[in-house]
């Protein structure tokens, strides 16, 4: 005796429940990585375009109470903002932090600035800046 086949005849009755799934699937996850490409984008852009302020560590001295830092800053004309700085003993304690603000019309921002700690600082790091 044999047994009958459960399967319906390939190509007779349409797509089965498991293709249109698949299809709808394939759909959604299409405009999820669409909309995901476009919003990882969008805040790429804002990052970029709307960051007006960067600035970098040239050099830094340590002393025992506090730490020259040569700060250069590029910025628009006309922008406003602060730069935070912080400073490291050996061990990797934090042992001094502070904001330096500048402004004016020019662009580029050549500054020794002077930042006290509480012990011998070992590094200097410039942690962002941002605008007002």
């Amino acid at each position: 005796m044999t047994t009958a086949s459960t399967r319906l005849p390939e190509g007779r009755y349409g797509r089965s429940a498991d293709e249109r799934a698949d299809r709808t699937l394939k759909i959604v996850g299409g405009v999820l990585g669409a909309l995901l490409l476009a919003i990882v984008g969008w805040f790429a852009y804002h990052y970029v375009a709307q960051n007006k302020i960067s600035a970098q560590v040239i050099t830094f001295e340590a002393a025992h109470d506090s730490v020259r830092i040569h700060l250069e800053v590029r910025k628009d004309a006309d922008t406003a903002g602060y730069c935070t700085l912080r400073s490291q003993s050996a061990d990797g304690a934090e042992v001094g932090r502070a904001d330096f603000r500048f402004g004016g019309h020019a662009t580029r921002i050549d500054k020794v600035v002077t930042l006290r700690t509480t012990a011998q600082g070992t590094t200097a790091e410039l942690l962002g800046c941002h605008t007002d």
